[in-house]
């Protein structure tokens, strides 16, 4: 007698199904091989500008000590190489955001936006996420998967030319318009502009 589960899929594909994709093993040993990431960050401006490299070495700190839960050496684990960064300077927000600091909620306008692009064994995330989420001088930040290839914008810079100007501008009173009236056309007139138009 074959089962059949709620589905209608068999007992006897589900196990299949199961051992095509090996869902009983473990995420580590699934993601071992490094894998580029980027995280962008705000630092609260509350932080003074000397004090801002320091919070920076405290983020990658964190993404250098996240390695895997497990101390069997494998390809690629537990390795941390930065490719780029770019260096945090104060931006207005797109909205005010408050953050809790004791027992009162702080509201900020501003923060110091920053970003570092690193490769690393996908198992890092997790540990990473939660060292920064516990770092309170980060407002805010965000993980997640990119290439290493440059995908930032490149903004080309208007180029400006000086104009010289001797005269001022003076502005001309505007005048309304005169209104056309309209003289009452006769029935040849019309007759005669209309052979015109069809003999040419």
């Amino acid at each position: 007698m074959m089962m059949t589960s709620t589905n209608g899929v068999t007992a006897e594909k589900s196990a299949l199904l199961d051992e095509e994709l090996d869902i009983t093993a473990p995420i580590e040993e699934v993601s071992v091989e490094p894998r580029v990431y980027e995280i962008g960050y705000h630092i609260i401006p509350a932080v003074k500008e000397e004090d801002i490299e320091k919070t920076v070495g405290e983020i990658r700190k964190a993404i250098e000590s996240s390695h895997p839960k497990d101390d069997r050496p494998s390809e690629g684990a537990g390795k941390t190489t930065f490719i780029a960064e770019g260096a945090p300077s104060l931006m207005k927000l797109a909205y005010p955001m408050s953050v809790r600091e004791g027992e009162k909620y702080t509201e900020y306008d501003r923060g110091y936006f920053g970003w570092i692009k690193f490769e690393a064994p996908a198992t890092i995330v997790s540990t990473l996420n939660d060292a920064l989420k516990s770092n309170t001088n980060i407002l805010r930040f965000v993980i997640w998967r990119t290439v290493r290839e440059d995908t930032r914008a490149k903004i080309k810079a208007p180029t400006l030319r000086e104009v010289k100007r001797t005269d001022t501008i003076k502005s001309t009173p505007r005048r309304a318009p005169a209104e056309e009236v309209a003289a009452p056309v006769s029935e040849e007139a019309l007759e005669k502009a209309l052979q015109d138009i069809t003999q040419e």
